[in-house]
């Protein structure tokens, strides 16, 4: 794999400015999840498939802030499998690489008041396809010699050292943009300009139309927010917004109608939201939203929390307004839903693909209920023609 090397000077001044690095917002948000979990939980449940839209395998994103990008490309491969295609692993850190760039250059254009860091979201990753284009994951891994996880921790630091500088200056020069990348593609590498799949040469713009065969436009962000007018746009006002693009608004009860209808007419759904909640268990696969507020719980009650189907509060808009105000609903991870599930007493939940590798009950899937869905999501992505007609007729989409 082809390395960019930085200067002697330059590389020792960014590594004194980044002499050490920190956990990852990933490692760290998985951490705090890990306690919320029951033994054997797996023994109370009997989940059967209602839908369950054909995907492809689980990843694993590493130690990086990654996941709107697992997710968003595991959409698009799906969406691949539903138009006849076969689909292709792509490259999750080709998409990651160049929202990074963009991203630096908004950071400096807005003299530094926008979030840096490793999050997106999924319309980054259809702006970057749109823009850039997309290569397999066999041409672009972003991955250094030796190594077979993604850990961004010491490069995030490097290229925040770097744009901390940049805005010191009065004036740019026209060199910022190419020391700001080339420390980027020193960890990830070159993004490539040309390859070989299946023994045939593409770029990235050529793969994305002529193997993909994708069309960013047709897809559309919904979310639903009571503060603003109903079926208009918005920006999403959340840290990883940082171009600013807007999403549709709909009654909270519409984004569960919008993401039944999709999955019942063959469209999955990209899905962002909150997980820190301590009704939502990684290791069980089951997130839902206790009746009982967690503080008020009994110790067995916690205990007991993911051993089979709970009761659950019902989710009022006020609520779910009040969660996203109170920074109790942030945009700190992205999923994609595949399918419908019931458990034994008939409730149905959404069937859920992570990118935390196999490690749960569920081999990297999830079951989590309609109630959770609509009350942590930030917004969902999916294809207009999956919006329900009546829904689309009122957003003019």
């Amino acid at each position: 794999m082809f390395r960019l090397k930085l200067k002697p000077l330059f590389a020792a001044v960014l590594i004194a400015l980044a002499a050490t690095s920190n956990v990852s917002a990933q490692d760290d948000l998985m951490n705090k999840v890990k306690a919320n979990q029951s033994a054997n939980s797996k023994d109370h449940f009997t989940f059967t498939d209602v839908i369950n839209l054909e995907n492809t395998s689980v990843k694993d994103q590493g130690s990086s802030g990654t996941c709107w990008s697992y997710s968003g490309n595991s959409f698009i491969e799906s969406e691949m499998i539903r138009m006849g295609k076969k689909p292709v692993e792509l490259a999750q850190i080709f998409t990651a690489r160049n929202a990074y760039v963009e991203k630096g250059k908004m950071y400096v254009k807005m003299h530094g008041a926008v979030t840096l860091g490793e999050g997106g979201a999924f319309h980054d990753v259809m702006n970057m396809y749109k823009k850039y284009g997309t290569v397999p994951r066999s041409a672009y891994t972003g991955l250094q010699e030796g190594q077979t996880r993604n850990n961004f921790s010491e490069m995030s630091k490097m290229s925040e050292s770097v744009l901390a500088s940049v805005i010191k200056n009065d004036k740019l020069s026209e060199n910022w943009v190419k020391a700001y990348t080339s420390v980027i593609d020193t960890y990830l590498g070159e993004a490539p300009t040309e390859f070989t799949y299946e023994g045939k040469k593409y770029t990235p713009k050529t793969f994305a139309d002529q193997v993909v065969g994708v069309k960013a436009e047709d897809y559309v962000e919904i979310s639903s927010l009571k503060e603003y007018p109903y079926y208009t746009k918005f920006t999403l006002l959340v840290p990883d917004n940082w171009s600013f693009d807007q999403v549709y608004n709909v009654k909270m009860d519409e984004l569960v109608e919008t993401v039944d209808n999709a999955l019942k007419n063959g469209y999955t759904v990209a899905w962002a939201g909150d997980v820190s909640e301590k009704g939502f268990s990684w290791k069980n696969g089951v997130a839902f939203v206790p009746e009982i507020d967690f503080a008020q719980m009994t110790t067995e009650q916690k205990a007991e929390m993911f051993n089979g189907p709970k009761a659950e509060k019902k989710v009022t808009e006020d609520d779910r307004q009040k969660a996203f105000d109170n920074y109790e609903t942030t945009d700190d991870h992205g999923m994609h839903i595949t399918g419908v599930a019931k458990d034994q007493n008939g409730k149905e939940y959404y069937i859920v693909k992570n990118s935390w590798g196999l490690s749960n009950d569920y081999k990297g899937y999830m079951y989590m209920t309609k109630e959770f869905m609509k009350y942590k999501a930030t917004g969902i992505m999916l294809h207009k023609n999956a919006v329900p007609k009546a829904i689309a007729k009122k957003l003019a989409i």
